[in-house]
């Protein structure tokens, strides 16, 4: 059972990137999921979330309007569209799935698989 994030690398302020984050075979493929990041020398946090089919999803303040959480059920992968990067979103972005149900979507305690994390560096 893997988690696969890609889609990270260099960007310039304004820029933009997509991430993908890709489940093993249909495992997960019914599951709500999230993208979360851990900033140089910072606490991981909540980005995105996204339920099960898709049709509700969440965002942390900082990326509202400028991110896009989706998925594909069919080839069980979830995207984080970001556009308008600013430095403050460099960060390794890891996906997650949700796995309890016990607090709120942006909860990380809830999320009980994660991927191996992709790096994002927006240069100024």
């Amino acid at each position: 059972v893997q988690l696969q994030a890609s889609g990270g690398g260099l960007v310039q302020t304004g820029g933009s990137l997509t991430l993908s984050c890709a489940a093993s075979g249909s495992t997960f493929s019914s599951s709500p999921r999230a993208w979360f990041r851990q900033g140089p020398g910072k606490e991981r946090e909540f980005v995105a979330a996204i339920s099960w089919p898709g049709t509700r999803t969440g965002y942390a303040p900082s990326v509202k309007g400028r991110f896009t959480i989706s998925r594909d059920n069919v080839k069980n992968t979830v995207y984080l569209q970001m556009s308008s990067l600013m430095p403050e979103d460099t960060a390794v972005y890891y996906c997650a799935v949700r796995t309890g149900y016990g607090g709120d979507y942006d909860d990380e305690l809830n999320y009980g698989h994660w991927g191996q994390g992709t790096q994002v560096t927006v240069s100024s």
